[in-house]
């Protein structure tokens, strides 16, 4: 399991190094395109421009369809104001008050990446005397482009454009303990986690019951990424993503999450009766939880129109969209979860 976990956490490093806000993430499919041919896959970029991977398997006609994101939260420039500095709107669910004080990365049309903090307007205490009592939204908050600039003109002469990304700096370091910290661990995380697991198949030489795919989405963050791609005999869509922790919630960084039910409805029954009895055979660690405020690639392939059941797993993490904290453990089992399940 140690030789999985590796290439999962090597995954996860390169992923979340790789800026992919809803809306610019060419780049890291780039990288799942190059590391599923690497493996012996041969993976297809959607029109959508997501990542298809046939994984084999015996029954095409009973098929199960993995998904993970790899969109992230974000922000897109709104504005140039007058002194320069820039307006934003968000991408997905981004708050203002996780990204105040933040560095990020200001990407141009023409490519060029300019530096810039994340800061309230009139950002000085010394200075401010409405400080603490502001609200932070994206009316309160601005881009500061870590250049000279004191004019809108001086920024647009940068190249820099309403329209263009904003992405923030992940922050991602790995504690001695096993803690897992970082911005985007929704749902880069669990990306990684399909890597290992396709990197299990090819180097165990296992040809599964059922026939697998795995679909990584770009728009997941938006509502929509799991709404197109499935082929011809999938009866069953599985969601890897994010396991919330928090208060009223079982489950733990260290747990692998079945979720029952979110804010779209339950998930199907005997599908998550399935998943805690295969966690419960192989005597994992597990929890099964109820997110009141959460939706699902899987959840989006149901409302799209398609006749399936759906599922969703993943690996705890604790304070999302925020700045993110799972473990290794939890990986783990999610990663042994899926074995189990999947076979």
């Amino acid at each position: 399991m140690n030789t999985y976990t590796d290439i999962i956490l090597k995954h996860l490093k390169a992923l979340l190094s790789i800026d992919s806000p809803t809306g610019y993430t060419r780049e890291v499919t780039d990288y799942l395109i190059k590391e599923y041919q690497a493996l012996g896959y041969q993976p297809q970029k959607t029109v959508k421009g997501g990542v298809l991977v046939d994984l084999g398997g015996r029954d095409a006609e009973n098929a199960v369809f993995l998904e993970a994101h790899v969109d992230t939260l974000g922000a897109m420039v709104r504005e140039i104001k007058a002194n320069g500095r820039l307006s934003l709107t968000p991408l997905g669910g981004m708050n203002a008050n996780n990204a105040e004080a933040e560095n990020c990365r200001i990407i141009t049309r023409s490519g060029k990446v300019y530096e810039g903090t994340c800061q309230l307007c009139d950002a000085s205490v010394h200075v401010n005397g409405k400080y603490d009592e502001t609200g932070r939204t994206f009316d309160t908050v601005e881009v500061l482009p870590d250049e000279k600039v004191t004019t809108k003109e001086d920024t647009q002469a940068l190249g820099i454009m309403t329209g263009d990304i904003v992405a923030f700096d992940p922050r991602t370091t790995i504690t001695n303990s096993g803690y897992i910290k970082s911005r985007f661990l929704d749902d880069k995380l669990s990306a990684a986690i399909l890597l290992g697991y396709a990197a299990y198949l090819k180097e165990e030489n296992i040809v599964t019951e059922r026939k697998l795919y795995q679909h990584f989405t770009v728009y997941e963050e938006v509502g929509h990424g799991g709404a197109a791609s499935i082929p011809q005999g999938v009866t069953e869509v599985l969601s890897v993503d994010m396991g919330c922790v928090g208060e009223g919630l079982e489950c733990k960084e260290y747990q692998v999450s079945i979720c029952a039910k979110d804010s779209g409805g339950p998930y199907t029954y005997d599908l998550v009766s399935s998943l805690i009895e295969a966690a419960r055979k192989e005597n994992l660690d597990f929890a099964v939880d109820v997110y009141p405020h959460y939706g699902s690639d899987a959840e989006a392939a149901l409302r799209a129109g398609y006749d399936v059941r759906h599922g969703l797993i993943g690996a705890g993490v604790y304070a999302s969209h925020g700045y993110e904290r799972s473990h290794i453990d939890g990986v783990k089992n999610t990663f042994l979860l899926l074995k189990a399940y999947l076979g």
